[in-house]
């Protein structure tokens, strides 16, 4: 993080599409297709992917392969692998697989945690203290971050309180937490919020405020990672082809796009790593693996501009 000309030089778009898009689809993607994906999505510059979540099979199938998608990415040389886990359950198998970093979700939302994960959001705060005594006592050197969801209102419950989400913050990061974020689960947030939320969070988490989370449910996910950036927050989930969302918002459009999101950066000259035209040639092959499910953005239909190059 930087002050006055907050705006980094560099961000990193970690990509979220095996997990968050994936079990938002009906359609189970092998695990070949998956290792592909993590292989063709290296090769295209991305160096941090949250690659599945060990939820129980029978209720999210489509990632029920994550101990061989886990297993497989960290064969891959500087991947960052990342896992969404529910509970202490989920942490151990995380711990099991050595993932780089396991990601706690909490809603800030008590009626969207119920029904959810239904536990109240205090009660997810416990279980960060619990995953945290877990990973200290295996020795592994897996990252534990706190994502505080619905942190700008909830489809369920409607208003969620700035004060709530910044308390939940600070709690996840007493319990334990090495990284916290903030996550627009159901497209609620707009820049102006954005602004305010996120100056918030980092004065109380500093170094340790990961990553921003947005969903382009209304249409204002880029211009929500823009009002980030001015902050000098510089790491956000995004997904390929834009596929995503949450069950407890209905007609929402899915993700930040990958794709999309990596074009906006290149062209106000922030480095990303990133070769656009291999994550839209990837992009063409998921979509055909998902054939049938909505996909979404802007880029790959029109293509990048004939005379496009990354701003200097």
């Amino acid at each position: 993080m930087t002050s006055n000309n907050r705006i980094p030089r560099q961000a990193v778009i970690r990509e979220v599409g095996l997990r968050d898009g994936l079990q938002s689809i009906a359609t189970v993607v092998s695990t070949a297709h998956k290792c592909e994906w993590l292989r063709a999505a290296v090769d295209a510059g991305q160096t941090e992917i949250e690659v599945g979540s060990f939820v129980p099979p029978r209720l999210m199938p489509q990632l029920a392969d994550t101990p061989e998608v886990l297993a497989f990415a960290k064969t891959l040389p500087g991947l960052f692998a990342s896992v969404l886990v529910p509970n202490l359950r989920g942490a151990e198998r995380a711990l099991e697989g050595n993932a780089d970093l396991m990601i706690l979700p909490l809603s800030a939302s008590h009626a969207h945690s119920l029904a959810n994960l239904r536990k109240t959001p205090d009660e997810v705060v416990a279980e960060l203290g619990r995953i945290r005594a877990a990973r200290d006592a295996s020795g592994r050197k897996t990252l534990i971050e706190g994502g505080v969801g619905t942190a700008f209102g909830c489809t369920i419950q409607g208003r969620v309180e700035e004060d709530e989400v910044l308390r939940l913050m600070q709690a996840l990061l007493d319990a334990g937490a090495d990284r916290v974020s903030l996550a627009d689960t159901v497209g609620y947030a707009d820049p102006s919020s954005v602004a305010r939320l996120f100056e918030k969070a980092l004065k109380i988490a500093g170094d340790r405020f990961w990553c921003g989370h947005f969903h382009d449910t209304r249409g204002l996910a880029l211009v929500n990672v823009h009002a980030a950036l001015q902050l000098g927050v510089y790491r956000f989930d995004a997904s390929l082809a834009g596929i995503g969302g949450c069950p407890h918002a209905p007609g929402a459009s899915g993700n930040a796009s990958t794709e999309d999101l990596a074009f906006m950066l290149a062209a106000m000259g922030i480095e990303t790593g990133l070769d656009i035209p291999a994550l839209l040639a990837l992009r063409a092959r998921v979509a055909k693996w998902i054939e049938g499910e909505p996909t979404h953005g802007a880029l790959w239909r029109a293509g990048l501009p004939r005379t496009f190059a990354a701003a200097a």
